[in-house]
């Protein structure tokens, strides 16, 4: 049911376009998870907004600080091995062998179930916008000598940043680049658009 790969996966597939995924994604828009969707969303925006509020609202900065943290906590937990189980067909993890060897294991569901096109597409956006959020905060941290804040801030970049790794890696394998991923999806949307305005003259 799961292909599984240890840092070789050389397959080629669409990271934001859920229909282009081998022609065979079903293309319903309707949500099969919602209680993993739910989940997914509820952890960041939860950590997002105590961080931003909790000083408008009087909060104590460790209570706030043990909270955001909490939730980053489940949020990584419940992305790492729930929600791209379920709404993405992918998780990763490390396996330590007898010998103390450390490896990192990357898996891709392949055949019948398959998620909805709006489910990838919200778990994918999420999965990077949250990152560079977090990465944006820790920047206007510095800037306005926020400094207690900035551990913070700084595990939110690497909890959320570690799951997007992760996920890339399941998607795409290690041996093709972020840099050509991205060239050719915004070389497929370029080519998109240029058909479509060929269509309508």
């Amino acid at each position: 049911m799961y292909k599984m790969f240890q840092e070789n996966n050389d397959e080629d597939v669409s990271l934001f376009d859920a229909e282009e995924d081998s022609g065979k994604r079903s293309k319903k828009g309707g949500v099969k998870h919602p209680v993993a969707l739910f989940f997914l969303l509820f952890f960041r925006v939860s950590a997002l907004l105590v961080y931003l509020f909790c000083e408008i609202f009087g909060a104590s900065s460790i209570s706030s600080m043990v909270c955001i943290i909490l939730l980053l906590s489940a949020d990584f937990w419940t992305v790492k091995n729930i929600s791209g189980r379920l709404l993405v067909g992918l998780r990763w993890w490390n396996q330590v062998d007898d010998d103390g060897k450390s490896t990192w294991i990357y898996e891709s569901r392949k055949g019948a179930a398959k998620a909805s096109g709006s489910e990838s597409r919200l778990f994918w956006l999420s999965l990077v916008v949250a990152p560079v959020l977090w990465s944006i905060l820790s920047f206007t941290s510095l800037i306005y000598f926020r400094i207690k804040w900035l551990p913070v801030v700084v595990m939110a970049v690497v909890l959320n940043g570690a799951n997007l790794y992760g996920y890339v890696k399941c998607k795409f394998g290690s041996k093709t680049s972020l840099k050509t991923v991205a060239t050719n999806y915004f070389g497929r949307q370029f080519l998109k658009q240029a058909l479509s305005k060929e269509e309508e003259s």
